[in-house]
């Protein structure tokens, strides 16, 4: 688990990402919702940071890649093809999640192999929807969870990962995608990830209240 909200598989070299919803701000502007520009050049950044920082050879995005049809503006697959463009001989693959389903695929020229959930590896089944029926341990995503830490006189969320008995959730990685809050309980165990570090939060499990 890293702070930036992603996991990294030393054995496969492989980076997991959850939710990184290009185009998202480009598809509210295109719906006239005046959000800042700039989130697909911070996503990009942020897995250059995690790509320099560790051995990654493949990552796997654990669905919606694409937030919508609007998020194939111009501008945004300019920059998407700039940043492939500077990692080539990288793996990247694609297990499709609900807004992938309406954004359609990336384009070929991204060279992305995009597969229906689940996409087994090495005993591991990596969907975007966490309850996906697979032989393997699920890795997923599509919640967004977020977890509240409060103490006497304040309250902070921050984006977490879930690990149940059968399955995973990882927190969302994109830059403009918000998240949902969990509630404690008992089967499940919740890292929270701060600006530089992972910690689990002590005896406590979570079910999501919320989802996408």
């Amino acid at each position: 688990m890293l702070p930036q909200r992603a996991a990294y598989w030393p054995a496969q070299h492989a980076l997991l990402v959850a939710d990184i919803h290009f185009g998202k701000a480009a598809a509210f502007r295109a719906q006239g919702v005046p959000v800042p520009r700039g989130t697909t050049t911070q996503n990009l950044n942020a897995l250059d940071v995690l790509i320099a920082a560790h051995e990654v050879q493949h990552i796997i995005f654990l669905g919606d890649f694409l937030h919508a049809r609007a998020s194939h503006a111009s501008a945004t697959l300019a920059a998407l093809r700039k940043w492939r463009a500077r990692h080539t001989p990288m793996k990247l693959t694609l297990v499709r999640g609900n807004h992938d389903a309406h954004a359609g695929d990336p384009p070929v020229d991204l060279n992305i192999t995009v597969v229906d959930e689940p996409y087994e590896l090495d005993g591991f089944s990596f969907c975007h929807h966490p309850h996906a029926h697979a032989r393997g341990y699920v890795v997923a995503g599509h919640l967004h969870p977020v977890y509240r830490l409060t103490t006497a006189g304040d309250s902070v969320r921050l984006p977490c990962f879930v690990f149940g008995e059968a399955s995973s959730v990882l927190p969302s990685f994109g830059a403009f995608t918000g998240g949902f809050a969990i509630n404690p309980q008992q089967s499940e165990r919740v890292f929270v990830a701060t600006e530089d570090s992972v910690f689990e939060v002590p005896g406590n499990t979570a079910i999501f209240n919320s989802c996408i």
